[in-house]
């Protein structure tokens, strides 16, 4: 198996975790907010990650000092990038917020494609193009009025692409585990700052509610899933995996219809086809040139 299938398997796995995050939330932000929600699953892929390094004994990879620059740096981005989101949430819609931050695929494109070294022939082009208008298209809300929050998701949008840059510059040097445990730990006082100063008090009765889903999100989402992203950065390009991230909406719709009963409106459904068909071009093997 070549490595670029390697990585495209990994992101149909990823695609398969991230498409019950919104599921599996739905009923944690119902009971303790959003940003406790993801500090709580920060603290748990925490230890996740923290077990695995121990286990695997991956801290002697911090010995190399070529590896801080890029750990601290996917680091800020990406802590940076959740703030926004978050922040952003609190003054728009998650219609628009899908939307919007799918919109990395078209900073991804501009940044390694137009003015980067990243090369990405027609066919892979043409398949990430195809996948992003699918993607438009079943997460496109019925109402889109831009706001302030809006531009935060979309600032977000435009620094996705950097973070995941430097996670594959971290994960030349360290384990996916190391940096993704690296990641959560400089993230989790951040977020959990802001759980605490933006949202009320939590009750011990909405914690137990919330807290199996919490559990799920933070060791498959937030941990197994990450892994797997971190193992398809290192073997296909940004660009790619960024368009890949289309098929978590598809995945969505068929596990929401059959494990809450919510049926896709015709919309929806269209936007299926575009996807899948850009899907088969993005990972169509091209002919070796002799």
């Amino acid at each position: 198996m070549t490595q670029e299938r390697e990585g495209e398997l990994f992101m149909l796995g990823v695609s398969v975790f991230e498409s019950w995050f919104p599921i599996l939330s739905i009923i944690a932000l119902s009971a303790i907010g959003a940003l406790h929600t993801y500090a709580f699953a920060l603290l748990i892929s925490l230890v996740f990650f923290f077990f695995i390094i121990i286990k695997k004994k991956l801290f002697h990879e911090l010995k190399n000092k070529e590896s801080y620059k890029p750990l601290f740096l996917t680091s800020f981005w990406i802590t940076t990038l959740f703030v926004l989101i978050f922040l952003g949430m609190r003054y728009t819609t998650a219609g628009n917020v899908s939307v919007i931050i799918f919109l990395q695929l078209f900073f991804s494109y501009v940044y390694f494609n137009v003015f980067g070294k990243e090369k990405i022939d027609f066919i892979h082009a043409l398949g990430a193009f195809i996948m992003g208008l699918g993607a438009i298209i079943v997460l496109f809300p019925d109402e889109l009025v831009f706001n302030k929050g809006d531009l935060l998701i979309l600032i977000a949008a435009a620094i996705a692409p950097i973070a995941n840059l430097y996670s594959q510059k971290a994960r030349k040097f360290c384990s996916s585990e190391l940096v993704l445990g690296f990641r959560t730990f400089f993230a989790l006082p951040i977020i959990s700052f802001l759980a605490w100063y933006f949202e009320p008090e939590l009750s011990l009765e909405n914690i137990k509610t919330a807290l199996p889903y919490v559990l799920i999100i933070g060791l498959f989402i937030f941990g197994i899933s990450k892994i797997f992203w971190m193992e398809a950065l290192h073997r296909i390009s940004v660009t790619k995996v960024s368009a890949m991230v289309a098929l978590v909406p598809v995945l969505t719709l068929l596990f929401a219809y059959l494990y809450l009963g919510e049926v896709p409106d015709f919309r929806k459904l269209i936007g299926v086809a575009p996807i899948l068909m850009g899907a088969y071009l993005l990972t169509k093997p091209l002919p070796v040139v002799e």
